[in-house]
């Protein structure tokens, strides 16, 4: 693993001595890797003696996170209350309130593909899975009212649009190959929209068969989620937004 160590705000011991390497710590603690990580603390002493942080800059390449594989992210965190007090006493760096935080996001096919080994996404694409089957009863005629098991989780991602395919186990010894593709837009902040979803026999299948039932059928993130940006382009997926980071 690569890393770059933090960058304090010029003239500021207290930062490159404690608060830096404490911020490194903690950002590292959060996922089971990273390379060429970037920090940029933006404070003055005075600030930093109260525990306060105006604006901390992360960039990265490469996290994971829960098994989910992040190619480059950018983060920009304002208004930082952090344990300064139990920092300086060797203690781990908590926060004491939640932080808005701005993220731009890049994952690219191949990362997002290595993301749906982790539980995860499997069992996040297994809750998707059913959702859609209680929302578009012509899909229950495909794939059966209960699927068993999902095998061969696949990703493809053009212009426009994502394919997301998959082996489904419908009975014992029964696997039928499904995948489900769709343009995806904002429905609000917290909240994706299918657009002209369409089911076909394989993931890279030239025509698929209407969703009607699908259409508009929307994935929320939650409260702690506000999208301003998702762009599709072949090979990789953009988001632009803002992300609640609560105090574990």
């Amino acid at each position: 693993m690569t890393e770059k160590l933090p960058t304090a705000a010029k003239g500021s011991r207290l930062i490159s001595a404690v608060v830096a390497p404490a911020v490194q710590l903690w950002l590292r603690s959060q996922v089971e890797q990273i390379e060429h990580l970037q920090v940029q603390i933006e404070a003055g002493d005075r600030q930093i003696l109260s525990g306060y942080i105006p604006q901390v800059r992360v960039g990265a390449r490469q996290a994971v996170y829960q098994g989910l594989h992040l190619s480059q992210i950018q983060l920009l965190g304002q208004g930082i209350q952090i344990n300064l007090g139990q920092v300086i006493r060797g203690k781990p760096l908590q926060l004491l309130q939640p932080i808005p935080v701005e993220a731009e996001l890049s994952l690219h096919q191949a990362d997002l593909n290595a993301s749906l080994a982790a539980p995860l996404m499997v069992n996040a694409v297994a809750d998707l899975l059913n959702q859609l089957l209680s929302a578009d009863p012509s899909l229950v005629d495909v794939l059966g009212p209960q699927p068993q098991s999902l095998q061969d989780l696949q990703i493809l991602l053009e212009a426009e649009q994502l394919t997301l395919g998959m082996s489904v186990q419908t009975e014992p010894g029964k696997m039928i190959p499904f995948a489900l593709r769709t343009q995806l837009s904002l429905a609000s902040p917290r909240q994706l929209r299918f657009d002209s979803p369409q089911w076909l026999t394989r993931p890279n299948a030239k025509r698929g068969f209407a969703l009607e039932g699908l259409a508009g059928f929307v994935i929320d993130f939650g409260p702690e989620v506000s999208l301003t940006e998702i762009t599709l382009t072949a090979g990789e997926l953009f988001c632009r937004g803002c992300i609640t980071i609560l105090p574990a």
